[in-house]
């Protein structure tokens, strides 16, 4: 028995679930679950779901860079559709489990989008060939309810705030809070015009589970240099609804607070986040052209 592991499963796992009876097969690679404990999810957030479980196989399970076996996990409705098939991967404790050992897991889990109830359908893979329930394993499900990711609490980064901009701010639908109880942030720039319903379609956005969101800008000023400015922010032109495969930068975008944004060069003087490497695996992000501000966009500038 790994050290570390409780027979009892009292001290680590305070609100325990034992596992009841279930299909184990024999051959070199089967699991036996034995109990398990979940923190609430939050839609979108990594957080963590605690299982103890014991290697009911013949070979030796081994966690390697690229390969080997990892536990898994996928998100399904409560149909048993899957929402998520390839969720974030946990290696073993010390890279390795031998045949009989158990142990203790802490699973990185990132919630399913939007809030809702769905099932959670834990189950150990060998990666790049096949999850152990297609070998006739058991997936470990759980009925689980995601929450809503932040509470509704928006405020705003921006250099300078002239009147008109005041006034925008005055208007939005959902008002906004001091930079000390904001759950997510938003950096614009000096001369940015939210529309009323800014704010909440971003916390929206936010609640349903990303973590960073952005929208449109329509450029203002006169007709010579709204047309350039039109040629360089083409992308973010109004019109479109959500984008989920977004190509470009946020622009002036909406940050939740528990994570750090990369920013990319700014565009047209308006600040830009860099697009996740890992699209798969990364942080959510949205870009939704009816989240609209009008903006004068000014070069030079940075995040204070």
């Amino acid at each position: 028995m790994r050290p570390g592991y409780s027979p009892s499963l009292s001290v680590r796992l305070r609100r325990v679930e034992r596992v009841g009876e279930h299909p184990v097969p024999a051959g070199p690679l089967s699991v036996r679950w034995l109990a398990h404990e979940a923190e609430p999810l939050r839609a979108g957030a990594v957080g963590r779901v605690r299982v103890a479980l014991e290697n009911a196989g013949s070979a030796r399970w081994e966690s390697r860079p690229r390969d080997g076996i990892y536990v898994g996990y996928h998100w399904l409705d409560e149909r048993g559709n899957p929402i998520v098939w390839d969720g974030l991967r946990t290696a073993l404790p010390g890279d390795s489990l031998a045949p009989g050992e158990r142990v203790e897991l802490d699973l990185a889990v990132r919630g399913a989008l939007p809030p809702g109830r769905y099932r959670l359908a834990l189950d150990p893979v060998d990666e790049g060939r096949f999850w152990f329930a297609e070998l006739g394993g058991t997936a470990l499900e759980l009925e689980v309810d995601v929450e809503e990711r932040i509470e509704r609490r928006l405020a705003i980064r921006v250099p300078e705030r002239d009147s008109e901009t005041e006034r925008a701010l005055a208007a939005l639908e959902e008002p906004l809070v001091p930079a000390e109880e904001a759950e997510a942030v938003a950096y614009l720039a000096p001369g940015c015009l939210p529309a009323p319903d800014w704010s909440r379609r971003v916390l929206d956005a936010h609640a349903s589970g990303y973590a960073f969101v952005g929208g449109s800008v329509e450029p203002l000023g006169g007709v010579i240099a709204r047309r350039s400015l039109s040629a360089q922010l083409a992308p973010w032109a109004p019109g479109s609804g959500r984008m989920p495969h977004f190509p470009h930068p946020l622009l002036c975008p909406s940050v939740v607070r528990e994570v750090e944004p990369t920013w990319a060069p700014d565009v047209a003087g308006l600040p830009a986040l860099e697009p996740p490497a890992d699209r798969l695996y990364g942080e959510p992000w949205l870009y939704d052209g009816r989240i609209a501000l009008r903006a004068r966009p000014r070069s030079g500038r940075r995040r204070g």
